[in-house]
Parts: structure tokens; sequence; C-alpha cells
């Protein structure tokens, strides 16, 4: 079987997904979804004139100079509602925020004053229009907040909520499924006998999946039959909009993912030219929902996560499919997997402007305590069969999103 790289075999996935229908948000709900539509605003901002300094209102032509006296006609705090109206010759007292008494076009900030409260002296003159915010200068009515496509994070919500949105269109989380597979595995917390091992990859990518922005809708484990994973997959599906399993897709006899889907199936397997991850399969049960077989070993079944599901399902959350890869230095050198591309779980380290690298445990894809002590995955090409110190290494973070 002639095996794909793994950029022909993201980029399969990620022509396969759909991005999913959209939903109707209250707005505190919308932080890390992405807009389906454009976003206007319902009234202008600032809603009124208003004041940008504690001071005094003022007409400018009433202060030309410094020491004029004016009599103060009262104070105008934030959150005062009646309309005034500033009469010639005086000044009224303002704090910021409140709004502007008609006939004012000035505010002379209180530091420029000696504060009086029944008659204020002023030390400098009034400059038309200064520390005035005027109604409609940041956003006015009608005018578009955010664009459609837009990922909705903590630095528009001003936006948003301030011109008057409380509920948006968005696209929703993806809804994923975890499921292992192995008669070996046990639950968390559960005794081990000889040959058990705890199933640490439930855990693991159900963390993934929310560190990637994602939910987690259902977590679940098989037998090593095809009867039993089948009835599992049928479990979850209602429930998700994609599905991972770990295990069961190697060559070996005790596979229930090929069992359960080989012969005519919606999943279908490939070889990746990467390790680790190397068997991968992937397709569509009940025709809409995607399932996506990643391998056992813990290691393996993190990078493919990082590699391919993870790109998928933003392809279905509407954010951009593509993960954003930095550069690093190789601190040392290490031996590769010749014509496979290899993904080294490294340590990355900044250098002043610039980023180090190192690798991080030894390439076996058990040695969770070597990816413990890694932030960083390191994409070797196929073509390299060894990395030498002074290496230029292409790196994405583990303690993003992945994107």
């Amino acid at each position: 079987m002639t095996m794909l790289t793994p950029q022909q075999y993201a980029d399969r996935l990620a022509a396969a997904m759909r991005r999913l229908p959209t939903q109707q948000v209250p707005v505190q709900r919308a932080r890390g979804l992405v807009l389906a539509a454009p976003v206007r605003a319902q009234h202008r901002l600032p809603g009124f004139d208003n004041s940008a300094m504690d001071g005094y209102a003022v007409r400018a032509q009433d202060v030309t100079a410094a020491d004029v006296v004016l009599p103060v006609a009262g104070c105008i705090p934030a959150g005062r509602t009646d309309r005034l109206q500033l009469e010639p010759g005086t000044a009224w007292q303002i704090m910021t925020g409140a709004p502007m008494p008609d006939g004012a076009d000035s505010i002379v900030q209180v530091e420029l004053t000696d504060g009086g409260t029944e008659q204020v002296r002023f030390d400098a003159a009034a400059v038309p229009g200064a520390s005035v915010r005027r109604a409609g200068e940041d956003v006015e009515a009608g005018q578009v907040v955010l664009q459609a496509d837009t990922r909705i994070g903590a630095r528009h919500m001003g936006a948003l909520v301030g011109s008057g949105a409380t509920s948006v269109e968005v696209t929703p989380r993806p809804r994923v499924a975890v499921i292992s597979t192995g008669d070996e595995l046990q639950a968390p917390g559960i005794p081990l006998q000889h040959g058990q091992i705890t199933d640490s990859n439930a855990p693991m990518l159900s963390a993934l999946v929310e560190q990637a922005g994602f939910e987690v809708a259902f977590v679940g484990h098989s037998d090593d039959t095809a009867e039993a994973l089948l009835a599992v997959v049928q479990e979850a599906a209602p429930l998700a909009d994609a599905i991972i399993t770990t295990g069961g897709v190697s060559a070996g006899e005790f596979e229930p993912l090929k069992a359960a889907f080989e012969g005519g199936r919606a999943v279908t397997f490939e070889r990746i030219a990467m390790q680790p991850g190397k068997p991968q399969g992937f397709g569509f049960v009940d025709e809409t929902t995607p399932l996506f077989a990643l391998p056992g070993n813990p290691v393996s079944a993190l990078v493919s996560f990082v590699m391919f599901v993870a790109p998928a399902l933003r392809t279905m959350a509407g954010r951009p499919t593509s993960a954003r890869w930095g550069t690093a230095t190789a601190v040392e050198g290490w031996r590769t997997s010749p014509g496979r591309a290899q993904i080294a779980r490294v340590w990355i380290e900044a250098d002043g402007p610039y980023l180090n690298a190192r690798v991080s445990g030894g390439p076996g894809s058990h040695l969770m305590g070597g990816l413990a002590a890694a932030n960083g995955l390191a994409w070797i090409d196929a073509e390299v069969d060894e990395v030498r110190a002074g290496d230029s290494l292409r790196v994405l973070s583990l303690d993003g999103e992945f994107d």
C-alpha cells in the first residue's frame, strides 16, 4: 500500500469536512465561536456627547484666557439622565463619562482650575472640542461592528454588548465523542492486574479536544471485538458531531476498528509516511458523523490529533484549517526515521527574539514521560535522516489550541 504524506492526508480530511449549521447564541456564550454573519450596531457609540475628563463644561468663547472666573450651575455626575442646558457665561462641574449639557463645547480639566463648586477660576484658556467625546465617533448605528468569520474573543465583547447586540449567529463548537479500545485498558483508579494498563488515551484526548476549543460530548470504552465497538459508536453518534477512536487500526489480529469497518463500510484505513502515527482511519458514521480512527499508543494518538483531527474540527467550527507553524533552531542533533516525516516531541524556549528547540525523550510512541516534558512538536521532513545542531526546525506549540 502506498503511503500518503501527512499533508496529503490532512488535506483529504479537511476537504471532507463541512462547517456545522449555524446557531443563534447569547453574546455572553459566544466567546471562542466564529460569527456566521456580520454584526451591526443597534445604536451608536458613544450614545451621547460626554466628558472625557473630570472638570468643567463651558463654552470656549467664555474662557479665552487664564484667570477667568465663572459661576458653577451645578454638578453633572456620570449616570445623570436629565437633559441640562449651559447658560452663556456659566460652567457646569462634570465628571468623566457624564453627558454634556446643551450649549457646552469644551471641557476644562479640573487640574487647570481651582476646583471651585460655587464659582470656578480657570488657569488656562478653554480649547473648543477639548476632552469631549462626540456621539457616534466610535461606532454609528447600523455600522458593521464585527465581520462574518470573526472568531469572538474577550476583546470583542465590549463593542458587541456596547453597540446593543444581545445574541449573535455563530458556528457552534463541534461536539466530540472519545472512544478508547482494548481489553487491557482499565479506567483510572482501578487496581491493575498483570497485563492491564490504565486508559490514558481517553483522558488525554478529552483534554486535547477541550484545549483545542471544542466540546467533549461522550467518553466511552470498547473491548476488542467489532460488535462491542459498533455498539459504542452507535451510542455515541447521536450525541456527537465527530467521533475519535484510539487503538485497533494496525496490522495485528485483534484490531476492532478494522474488523468493524473494513469490507465496504464507510471508514477506510491508510498508512501515513509519518512517525509516530503511521496507521490512520477515517470515514463517516450514519453518513454524516466523521470518525477519526487513531493509533493506540499515547504519543501517536496525541500527534495524530494535533496533525489531523484538530485541523478537521477547526474546519467544522468555521476556523482556519491550517496550523501556524513557527521556526526554531535545534540546540542538539538526533537521528530520524528515513522515508517518513518525523513529528518529534521538543522543548521550545525563547532566546531573545528567537526560539530554540531540543528533543524531549526517546522516539518511542509509548513514552509518555518524554511527552509530558515536551511543550511542542517539530516537523522533520521525510528526506532528512539526521537533525544537526543549528538546523532550522518547523515547530508547533502544544500549549495553545494547536493552530
